[in-house]
């Protein structure tokens, strides 16, 4: 008796398999071209010298005196897709090309004050 369960069980398993099987299969992964395109958010340097800053220690975010990694002039052009929040108790986390924000795009080396960059 105990056998006649176990092979009923075992037929009853392999039957959902094979249904399951091409379903699994009908939904391939992405292909290494997709995942391989990235981003493509650009932005434009607006600021006439803009300051690309790596945050001290542990900080997620900059600051304006974390540190300075290099410099960007006006016209140069970055890819960032990622932003970083600065949180203050109030007012603007920082005061950079004429206005003030919390926004810090990330950029290759650092971050850069989100109102020194416009989206192209």
């Amino acid at each position: 008796m105990t056998r006649l369960m176990i092979a009923v069980a075992a037929t009853a398993t392999l039957a959902a398999t094979a249904l399951l099987a091409p379903a699994v299969h009908a939904n391939p992964a992405p292909t290494s071209a997709t995942a391989a395109k990235g981003c493509s958010a650009r932005y434009e340097v607006t600021g006439r010298k803009v300051a690309v800053r790596m945050p001290e220690g542990n900080a997620p975010v900059a600051s304006p005196d974390s540190p300075v990694v290099r410099y960007l002039h006006r016209g140069d052009v970055v890819t960032s897709c990622v932003a970083a929040i600065a949180r203050t108790q109030s007012g603007p986390a920082y005061r950079k090309c004429g206005k003030g924000g919390h926004v810090w795009r990330i950029v290759r080396g650092g971050q850069v004050p989100a109102t020194c960059l416009k989206r192209i």
